[in-house]
């Protein structure tokens, strides 16, 4: 009797731990599944802000202090990747939007580029670099520093570039970001106590497996009427899904250039981490009042957010073992 009830309790377990084992495939097939069946969009839609909490949850739940503290003993090089993903590029974003007139003549598309350069990296992005093979630890605590400050600088530049076109405030803005990652935050630690670091490590796959399902739950809530607005508007929709590509591109490729002195590999750690930009953070602390430009925008954005890590694999993979051999050669050298 028992084995029939063990069997059923552990077989969640099992899917998760599946689909964790799935890595960047998994992570690709989610904007796919989810465009796919636009009626899982509005059942979702309301779920959106928990699925954000979630994803934000599991980031901070996952932290390696250990690893934190070794970075901060050595700040020069995240200060300098913070500075460049919190400041330099809303700033660059914000100037071009203005001087190119794009703020006046489309507000709403103005709209979606400044809370997308605004935004910190996506809260994934440690656990999509480890799945590369890539330095997770760097990301991790680059990430940790912009997600600190992002409530301060994002209400800076909504302040500087966005006047009246937000449904709240500048200070608003920083308040419910605040707020956001603070919640995350405090969940986050008492997950830690309850079930301790070793735990967690120990269950990395099927966390990886929860962490895809959260992602496909914020996919399809954001991106419920892409088939509908591809129907109605394809040339403006494939418009704005080319721009989405070009600038997480554009990003991804001036990141690795300006840190290629620290090594390609690492590099391109960051530079995947600065192009994945956490819009949800964004659609929680606006609740979703924005236009539906800018929705369309974002729904746009998860194609490029979840296909890249499995497109860049092979790239990834060539720099990590030259990488590698060049440490190896290194160290045997009398």
């Amino acid at each position: 009797m028992l084995s029939p009830l063990r069997t059923i309790a552990t077989f969640p377990l099992r899917v998760l731990t599946w689909l964790g084992s799935q890595g960047t495939r998994g992570v690709a097939a989610v904007v796919f599944i989810a465009a796919a069946v636009p009626p899982l969009g509005a059942l979702l839609r309301p779920y959106l802000t928990e699925a954000i909490l979630c994803l934000l949850c599991i980031s901070f739940m996952r932290v390696d202090l250990a690893a934190l503290y070794s970075h901060l003993r050595r700040p020069a090089l995240v200060a300098t990747a913070t500075a460049w993903t919190t400041i330099g590029v809303p700033l660059i974003v914000g100037l071009i939007a203005h001087a190119t007139g794009l703020t006046a003549r489309a507000p709403g598309l103005s709209l979606a580029l400044m809370l997308q350069s605004m935004a910190s990296p996506m809260m994934a992005s440690p656990a999509l670099a480890a799945l590369m093979g890539l330095d997770a630890t760097l990301v991790l605590i680059t990430l940790v520093t912009s997600t600190a400050l992002v409530p301060f600088t994002a209400s800076l530049f909504a302040g500087l570039f966005l006047g009246d076109m937000l449904s709240v405030t500048p200070l608003t803005l920083g308040l419910k970001l605040l707020g956001i990652l603070a919640a995350s935050l405090l969940a986050a630690t008492l997950i830690r106590w309850m079930f301790g670091a070793a735990a967690i490590q120990r269950h990395k796959t099927p966390i990886d497996g929860l962490n895809i399902i959260i992602l496909f739950i914020f996919a399809a809530a954001i991106m419920g009427d892409v088939v509908s607005d591809l129907l109605a508007q394809p040339l403006f929709t494939v418009s704005l899904a080319a721009l989405s590509f070009a600038i997480y591109f554009t990003l991804l490729a001036i990141t690795t250039l300006l840190f290629r002195r620290i090594g390609y590999e690492r590099a391109l750690a960051l530079g995947l981490m600065v192009s994945q930009r956490n819009l949800g953070l964004m659609l929680a602390a606006t609740a979703g009042a924005l236009p539906p430009t800018t929705w369309l925008y974002f729904a746009m954005t998860q194609f490029p957010i979840h296909l890249a890590p499995y497109m860049l694999m092979p790239i990834a993979r060539r720099l990590t073992v030259r990488a590698n051999t060049s440490s190896s050669a290194a160290t045997s050298i009398p």
